[in-house]
């Protein structure tokens, strides 16, 4: 059986005015292109590409309807909910793929490297 990963989301804008809420199954991928302003529409018109909260889910039913459950919400609750994981309305993406990623967790070059016997040369 293979895993699947599924992502709702909320991105902002600098000034925290707008919210935006999705979902996708490439989340990396997914804040890169808001980043570069690559999704028309919404999230594109107003500059909406610093990542604020997000959920994990294995299950693309679940993801949905949470998705769709918190587009219901007030902007109120919605901000709440944003401010009990990221009170100070980090970006958390802010620097992903700005060093290679291995096993979930962030590696630095030497440690990428590794053992110096085992380099070519």
């Amino acid at each position: 059986m293979r895993n699947h990963d599924y992502y709702v989301y909320i991105i902002t804008n600098k000034q925290n005015r707008t919210l935006y809420i999705g979902m996708t199954n490439a989340f990396e991928r997914r804040m890169s292109e808001h980043k570069r302003g690559e999704i028309e529409g919404f999230s594109q018109r107003y500059r909406l590409a610093r990542l604020v909260w997000f959920e994990h889910f294995r299950d693309v039913d679940a993801a949905i309807a949470r998705e769709k459950q918190l587009k219901g919400w007030l902007r109120a609750k919605k901000i709440a909910l944003v401010e009990k994981q990221n009170p100070r309305w980090f970006d958390l993406a802010a620097d992903w793929g700005q060093q290679p990623r291995i096993d979930n967790g962030w590696a630095s070059v030497e440690e990428m490297v590794g053992d110096p016997s085992l380099r070519s040369g």
